[in-house]
C-alpha cells in the first residue's frame, strides 16, 4: 500500500508540472532545453515514468517561476523512511531499472533474500532493536523483491562468493530456505546467479559489494555500500571501471549450471543438518 500511495504521489507531482509547464505556454520540449534535460524526459517526469533529480526540480522551479513548489514537493517524497538516508535513491533508480547485475562478497543480495534470512541479517546487525523496527526492515526488503515477480521485471544477473552460502546466517534451516528460493528463482529463469568460488583467490575490489543499473533511457549508474554509507556513481570513467571490474568476477566465476550445481548442494548440507539435530 506505501508504495501505491508513492506512486500516485509521484503522478501527482507530474500533473502538476505538466499542468504549470501549459500555463506557462512552454512545451517539452522547451521547458527541457531551460533544465538542460530532453523534452522526453519532461514526458516521463509527467507521466511519472521517472523522477528528476533534485538539481532538476530546482531548475523546474526558477524557470517556471513556482517559489519552491518542485523542490519542496520533491524532498518530500523522495524522503522514504522505508530505507536509511544513504540507500534510499538507490532503492528508486532500482525500480527503474532495465537491467540490475550485482556482486555480493558476504551476503546473499538485498533483491534474493527470504524473510527468515533479512530477519537473522538485521537481528544480528542491532540486537538491541525493537520487534517492529526489524519487521519494518524484513518488510520493505520484501517489497523490493516484488520488482523480479513483475512482467516487466528487470534483467537481473548475479554474482555471489561462495562465502555468501558458507556463512550460516540464521542457523542451517534459514539458509536451506535461502539457498533453496536461490535455486527457485534462477530455475524459473527470472535471475542468472553465478557464484565464485573460493578457489579463484583474489578479485577485483575485494571484499565490497558492487551494484550496476542500466536504465533504457538514461546513462549507468554504479552503487557501492560501506559502513552505514552507500555511494551512487554516475561519473562515466567511474561507472566504466566498475562494469570492468564486474566483468571479471563473472569470468573467475563458475558458470551458471555449475554455480547452481553448488548451490544446491550447500542447501543439501544445511537440510542434512537440520535433520539430523
Amino acid at each position: 500500500m506505501a508504495d501505491t500511495s508513492r506512486r500516485a504521489a509521484w503522478e501527482f507531482w507530474g500533473a502538476e508540472l505538466k499542468r504549470r509547464r501549459e500555463a506557462a505556454g512552454l512545451t517539452q520540449d522547451a521547458l527541457g532545453r531551460r533544465v538542460f534535460v530532453s523534452g522526453s524526459y519532461i514526458g516521463q517526469f509527467e507521466k511519472a515514468i521517472r523522477r528528476p533529480q533534485l538539481d532538476v526540480a530546482i531548475q523546474i522551479d526558477e524557470v517556471l517561476q513556482t517559489d519552491g513548489y518542485f523542490e519542496r514537493a520533491w524532498r518530500d517524497l523522495i524522503d522514504d523512511k522505508r530505507y536509511a538516508d544513504y540507500f534510499a535513491k538507490a532503492a528508486d533508480l532500482e525500480r527503474l531499472a532495465a537491467k540490475i547485475c550485482e556482486f555480493e562478497p558476504m551476503i546473499v543480495p538485498g533483491l534474493l533474500q527470504t524473510a527468515a534470512y533479512t530477519r537473522a541479517l538485521k537481528c544480528a546487525g542491532d540486537p538491541f532493536a525493537t520487534d517492529e523496527s526489524i519487521e519494518a526492515g524484513v518488510q520493505s526488503r520484501q517489497d523490493r523483491a516484488v520488482i523480479l515477480k513483475e512482467a516487466a521485471r528487470p534483467t537481473y544477473w548475479a554474482v555471489l562468493h561462495e562465502a555468501a552460502l558458507r556463512v550460516p546466517v540464521g542457523g542451517p534451516a534459514v539458509m536451506a530456505e535461502q539457498l533453496e528460493h536461490v535455486v527457485r528463482l534462477t530455475r524459473e529463469r527470472k535471475i542468472l546467479l553465478q557464484v565464485l568460488p573460493f578457489a579463484a583467490g583474489a578479485y577485483p575490489v575485494m571484499g565490497k559489494s558492487l551494484r550496476l543499473m542500466e536504465f533504457e533511457d538514461a546513462p549507468p549508474t554504479a552503487y557501492t555500500e560501506g559502513v552505514y554509507s552507500g555511494n551512487l556513481l554516475d561519473d562515466p570513467a567511474v561507472v566504466k571501471r566498475a562494469q570492468e571490474a564486474y566483468d571479471l568476477f563473472r569470468a573467475a566465476a563458475l558458470s551458471p549450471e555449475a554455480s547452481l550445481t553448488l548451490i544446491e548442494s550447500a542447501a543439501e548440507d544445511y537440510r542434512r543438518c537440520v535433520s539430523s539435530t
